[in-house]
């Protein structure tokens, strides 16, 4: 059961179809299936080793796509890493991973081979975003039939690093067999249609892009106005061609200051990969008369819940992220692991299809977050309400113990974030010689927020021990590349604020 194969029978049957426009560069289905049978041929003629990993630090492209294609067809690991990363985070994935291919940008062969080799990676090619690099120039040579490899549901088909906001950052091994249940089970609970054509503004170095967004549209046969770099006048252009979107926050608030918004023909907006502020949600639904879409997933586990697509399946709700998909078991527990009634805040836990198997060379670890009957720890905070719609908390990494007094930073950030003045927020706790940790506040402006007059606000809306002890305001908070706020950097940042003089 390779992933490939599943992949490969959404296609339509009339090939010469146009499956992706990339800016005017028009590309079959059969450009996709012969594309990605050249490259698979080319890895074959390798002669790797069973189970290799395949390293990919390059910019998005169709032909990015296309490889990953053919890393599945060979029936090798898929391992995509982001093209922002430096040497010394690509250090630590090819020493940890250490994949027998790495592919890299063209810009940056010099030290990432240097690096590569030093390690005992055999082989390193280019890719670049405009259809040249040393990795195309190889397949050009292989012919253009391919037998996808015969892979077995538990096999391994790709690893994924975790952001490692707490540190090193870990491999998620996910095998053809999670792929395939998660993309099988959102075609059906998004309802996607014969007649969907998604608009595909994300990277493809993580779950969003890649196995979220790139997976809908081929296993449905449905084709994509694909866009290498994310810029708002250029996509709210192609609008109005397309039927489904998905996007990180950040991509919704852009394309909110664009002044022409045409979705006629647009059916579903979804976010993910990061909290959508609760007035984004009403303003694009007032700018577009469009009900965005918020589902939960990670690295880990693929989706986990989502709001509904179809009216008859319930309500879709603004700042929840809806009940669990189908075959996904959700359960939030207390600290001591006893269940959580309806409305109380507890760990979120999850098993399924597509949870993953563990993380690359790490059992221990792996043990650590799965419980003695069989859950994954999700990490997050959340509740569930009475309905099964679950809301995040937040991370319970992000915990604030302050005075002895549990502060869940979500809970604050959303007080702050209606007071007048404020953009958005981010709460962290930073050590403090009295409580342990403070609470603290930095904040993005809308208008000229006064801190002091932001903390009285608070003060007459909640408790005082989860109140700031400091407000900061700044131009911009920073993020990661899929949009989720580096709360760790703000801690890093903020960490002396209340240190003793001197």
């Amino acid at each position: 059961m390779n992933l490939y194969t599943a992949l490969r029978a959404g296609f339509p049957a009339d090939l010469d179809r146009t499956a992706i426009d990339a800016d005017g560069a028009l590309y079959s289905w059969r450009d996709l299936e012969r594309g990605s049978a050249m490259l698979a041929n080319w890895l074959d003629r390798l002669d790797l080793p069973a189970g290799s990993r395949v390293a990919v630090h390059v910019d998005k492209s169709v032909e990015n796509l296309i490889l990953y294609l053919a890393v599945l067809r060979a029936g090798f690991v898929y391992l995509p890493l982001n093209p922002a990363y430096h040497a010394a985070e690509l250090e630590h994935f090819i020493g940890d991973a250490a994949p027998a291919v790495v592919v890299c940008a063209s810009r940056n062969f010099g030290w990432v081979s240097k690096l590569a080799f030093q390690r005992g990676v055999r082989w390193v090619f280019t890719l670049d975003d405009d259809r040249s690099g040393t990795l195309l120039q190889r397949a050009a040579q292989m012919g253009d039939q391919h037998q996808p490899a015969p892979r077995a549901a538990g096999d391994l088909a790709a690893i994924l690093y975790t952001s490692g906001t707490t540190g090193r950052s870990k491999g998620a091994m996910l095998s053809h067999g999670n792929l395939l249940a998660n993309a099988q089970t959102l075609k059906t609970f998004w309802d996607w249609r014969p007649d969907d054509v998604l608009l595909h503004a994300l990277p493809i170095f993580h779950v969003h892009g890649l196995f979220v967004a790139s997976h809908g549209a081929l296993l449905n046969g449905s084709p994509m106005l694909w866009f290498n770099r994310f810029d708002a006048a250029s996509v709210a252009r192609r609008l109005p061609e397309a039927t489904v979107f998905m996007g990180v926050p950040t991509l919704y608030v852009r394309l909110l200051q664009e002044p022409m918004l045409d979705c006629r023909r647009m059916r579903l907006f979804i976010s993910g990969s990061a909290p959508l502020l609760i007035e984004t949600w009403r303003e694009w639904q007032a700018r577009t008369g469009h009900l965005i879409l918020e589902r939960y997933g990670m690295s880990e586990t693929l989706m986990l819940t989502s709001n509904p697509c179809r009216p008859e399946d319930g309500e879709r709700i603004g700042g929840t992220v809806g009940p669990a998909l189908p075959g996904v078991g959700l359960r939030i527990v207390g600290d001591d692991g006893s269940p959580c009634g309806a409305g109380e805040i507890g760990h979120v836990q999850v098993r399924g299809p597509s949870v993953f198997g563990g993380y690359w060379q790490m059992p221990e670890k792996t043990a650590e977050e799965f419980t003695a009957d069989g859950w994954f720890r999700t990490g997050d905070v959340g509740r569930l309400d009475e309905r099964g719609y679950l809301t995040l908390i937040g991370r319970s990494k992000d915990l604030i113990i302050s005075g002895g007094f549990n502060v869940y930073p979500a809970e604050v950030e959303g007080f702050l974030n209606e007071l007048p003045g404020v953009g958005e927020s981010a709460v962290i706790g930073v050590p403090h010689p009295d409580l342990g940790e403070a609470v603290v506040a930095v904040v993005t402006p809308r208008g000229q927020p006064e801190p002091e007059a932001l903390i009285a606000a608070l003060k007459a809306r909640i408790a005082g021990f989860k109140v700031p002890k400091r407000i900061l305001v700044a131009p911009e908070l920073p993020r990661n590349a899929m949009g989720k706020v580096q709360k760790k950097l703000l801690r890093e940042q903020h960490a002396g604020l209340f240190a003793p003089a001197g």
